[in-house]
């Protein structure tokens, strides 16, 4: 359980042993449903609905950054993305993410346009292309016994009946923990964010 949070990309003391970690993100009202979505097995988008714009574009904004439109909604997103850039991280000092070294941040263009900072799993970084087809998975964090879970919507929502208790997958799986789809601030022990592997 989230018991602290500073302002963005600052720790959390998360757990019942206190630990500090910097992988949680902090939701509010407008951002819940991304990650709502995102403990469904769902990667959402935003997209602008003003005439003669209609573009995509992530991270989530209320506004239209192309146009400055207002009239801006949700969107499923296919979950598809090619692979733009990505680097080999060997040493991050911030926990937890010291004990996941090396791994692959990458930055991937999604189908629907926008360019997407994340990480590459389940691929050496040898068989890494520009330009290569990638699909996304959520991981699960937030959780003793899922802190190193990655998979499937299916396999984090397991971790997540694991450490909560809680979670009733749907039909592919689902990751919900706790009242509020296992958000820090929403009652859930498990959070999922997406990450990206080979299609």
């Amino acid at each position: 359980m989230v018991t602290r949070r500073c302002g963005g990309g600052v720790p959390v003391t998360a757990g019942a042993g206190g630990a500090i970690r910097f992988d949680l993100p902090e939701a509010d009202d407008f951002t819940r449903p991304y990650w709502d979505a995102a403990a469904e097995g769902r990667l959402l988008l935003r997209r602008c609905r003003a005439e003669g714009c209609g573009a995509a574009h992530h991270y989530p904004r209320e506004f239209c950054p192309y146009c400055w439109s207002e009239d801006v909604g949700w969107e499923r997103a296919t979950g598809r993305a090619t692979l733009y850039t990505w680097s080999v991280v060997h040493r991050n000092d911030l926990p937890p993410f010291g004990g996941r070294v090396p791994y692959i941040a990458a930055v991937v263009d999604l189908a629907e346009g926008p360019r997407m900072m994340t990480e590459i799993t389940d691929c050496a970084d040898s068989e890494l292309r520009i330009g290569m087809p990638l699909v996304v998975h959520f991981r699960a964090v937030g959780a003793e016994s899922a802190a190193n879970v990655v998979g499937t919507a299916s396999a984090v929502g397991a971790a997540n009946t694991a450490s909560a208790g809680v979670a009733r997958g749907e039909a592919g799986g689902g990751v919900r923990g706790g009242t509020a789809g296992g958000v820090p601030g929403g009652g859930g022990a498990v959070v999922a964010v997406p990450v990206f592997r080979s299609a």
